[in-house]
């Protein structure tokens, strides 16, 4: 799905069971059933992952469509009963789009200092407060018209997303998914592996520009620019291992 790749940030691991495609299998909560969080499950329940989402009100649901399999669990998004009765104790990533800053934030630092969950965003409507919630280790996504694709991308990564191309379309800066092997990896080894530069980090709501041998950490999102006729070839190697090199 190009316009809406359904890619950022999957584990090694998530389970035995594997969607079509040859993706794992995820559970996913999603905090609100607006506009953007009924897009987010209708989108991840048609790639094979299961969904839960919580809203207060109960007519939101009707958003939904009529087939959608996914739980409806009514309640406030950051109460601990309401998250384990949506399933946030074996959930792999939860998004926080409901129409309040402070409850996004709250929601996902509760989901991940209180159940673990590596994978969190949360819906922002003052950009000013983006960095501020980086820097809590929060990923926020401003309220524009591409938000549940940029969502998607950060719940479950998946190849490239071209983020600029020049005038020929011959050279393009792409944010590439990569693959949980490469945290804790020197710079210099993951480009030497793709034969590619990585133009800069966005990490914490900071820009790097990365020197050989800074290491790759968890959330990072790394950007790349390269010949367009290239990235595909890039993308399966951020997505895999060092040839030569098994896994941890």
């Amino acid at each position: 799905m190009r316009h809406g790749p359904v890619a950022a940030f999957i584990q090694k691991e998530y389970g035995d069971c594997t969607a079509a495609g040859g993706r794992k299998h995820v559970h996913i909560v999603i905090m609100g059933c607006g506009r953007v969080g009924s897009r987010l499950a209708h989108t991840l329940e048609d790639s094979d992952h299961s969904v839960a989402v919580i809203d207060q009100n109960p007519e939101a649901f009707r958003k939904l469509r009529s087939g959608f399999k996914g739980t409806k669990v009514t309640g406030v998004g950051f109460d601990r009963d309401v998250l384990i009765e949506a399933g946030i104790e074996r959930a792999d990533a939860f998004a926080a789009v409901s129409s309040g800053d402070n409850s996004n934030v709250i929601a996902a630092r509760v989901a991940r200092e209180s159940f673990g969950v590596q994978r969190v965003v949360a819906r922002i409507y003052d950009p000013r407060r983006a960095s501020v919630y980086q820097r809590l280790g929060i990923p926020t996504v401003a309220t524009v018209a591409w938000t549940a694709d940029q969502m998607l991308r950060r719940l479950i990564p998946e190849g490239a997303e071209s983020l600029w191309r020049d005038p020929t379309g011959a050279v393009v800066l792409a944010e590439v998914a990569y693959s949980d092997f490469w945290i804790g990896q020197k710079v210099c080894d993951l480009e030497l592996a793709a034969r590619a530069r990585i133009a800069y980090i966005s990490r914490l709501g900071d820009a790097i520009v990365p020197s050989p041998n800074l290491v790759v950490q968890e959330g990072d999102v790394l950007h790349v620019i390269a010949a367009d006729s290239d990235i595909d070839g890039i993308a399966s190697a951020f997505a895999g291992p060092e040839p030569g090199r098994g896994n941890h």
